[in-house]
């Protein structure tokens, strides 16, 4: 970044049509806010494969910045609770959809949307992490919360992904049984029990639709892709058992029964990770910083820089981004 302009992916519409181009900006493009942060690393996750591709109406504007979270260092601040040269993460608050986000060489946000980075984390890791990873994490609290038991049987959908990885990784290192539902198990079976996974099962079992109530198996799940695949999870989920859902890769309906929940007494747990609270947000953060270490991430990551990024939407729609994508706004 330099004194004069910062480098940034800026999403236009021309014609009708979402453009996708690198630029160089001035902090005067930058929305009105109370803390501007020198970004070192965004992420890359499955809404940011939408934005870029130009789907769901993720973008609600134009022109703007997307990339729904980063990690950097504040360079100016009229917050009281930062001070310049403080280290920060972003994720949610619609940064990247109706604000400009994380996609560029600086940003500048509303200070209560900002999380000090904890202790043991700098920033490459954050987005190691990234909404995916935070997500992850807000799934194992309210599964625990509901009284998981530890050392039971839980499934992870959707694992080989960023939310699922991370997800598979928290659990199994709590001690749970954690079998691993996937598409690809003949490709990541080395990498998804390397993370902890005891089992994988192959995601057509759950793709086809079944009955309301099936086999007891899971004591809880963290389910990422919604849809038939969900509804067959709550089926087979054990009597007071817990799914927490956070993603509709799958599908955005639902195609099940009350069963589930009047005859087994199964909780559906919806996570969201945008419009989080502080507390417990901050919590998710530190618990992730004590929790993941830096060998971890590094067996989850992938970096890459700005201009990698338009590439990447359609692979990542299609499922095939393992783990996470680190994006160094540097280079």
């Amino acid at each position: 970044m330099s004194e004069s302009g910062f480098r940034a992916l800026v999403a236009r519409e021309e014609g009708g049509r979402q453009t996708l181009a690198l630029e160089t900006l001035t902090d005067a493009d930058l929305p009105a806010a109370d803390v501007t942060v020198a970004v070192e690393y965004s992420s890359f996750n499955y809404k940011d494969g939408l934005a870029l591709a130009g789907r769901n109406r993720i973008l609600r504007h134009y022109p703007i910045i997307p990339g729904i979270d980063f990690a950097g260092t504040v360079a100016s601040s009229e917050n009281p609770r930062f001070r310049p040269g403080e280290r920060v993460v972003l994720t949610g608050f619609g940064v990247g959809e109706n604000w400009s986000g994380g996609f560029a060489e600086r940003a500048r946000v509303k200070g209560e949307w900002l999380v000090t980075l904890p202790e043991g984390l700098d920033c490459r890791q954050a987005m190691a992490i990234g909404t995916a990873g935070f997500t992850a994490m807000l799934a194992v609290m309210a599964l625990e919360r509901h009284g998981l038991a530890k050392g039971g049987d839980v499934l992870v959908t959707g694992a080989a992904g960023g939310v699922g990885s991370i997800a598979v990784r928290l659990l199994s290192r709590r001690g749970y049984r954690v079998t691993a539902l996937t598409g690809r198990a003949a490709t990541e079976r080395a990498f998804l029990e390397g993370l902890g996974a005891t089992a994988l099962l192959d995601r057509a079992a759950y793709q086809a639709p079944g009955k309301p109530l099936q086999a007891e198996r899971w004591q809880g799940a963290v389910d990422t892709v919604g849809g038939t695949i969900l509804a067959n999870v709550l089926a087979t989920t054990a009597y007071g058992g817990a799914v927490a859902a956070c993603g509709l890769a799958g599908g955005a309906d639902l195609p099940t029964s009350v069963f589930p929940f009047i005859l087994r007494g199964a909780a559906l747990l919806g996570i969201d990770s945008v419009q989080c609270p502080m507390t417990p947000r901050e919590d998710a953060w530190r618990r992730l910083a004590r929790e993941l270490t830096a060998v971890d991430l590094a067996a989850v990551t992938e970096e890459i820089g700005l201009g990698d990024l338009p590439a990447r939407a359609e692979a990542i729609l299609a499922g095939r981004v393992r783990g996470r994508t680190v994006v160094n706004v540097r280079q």
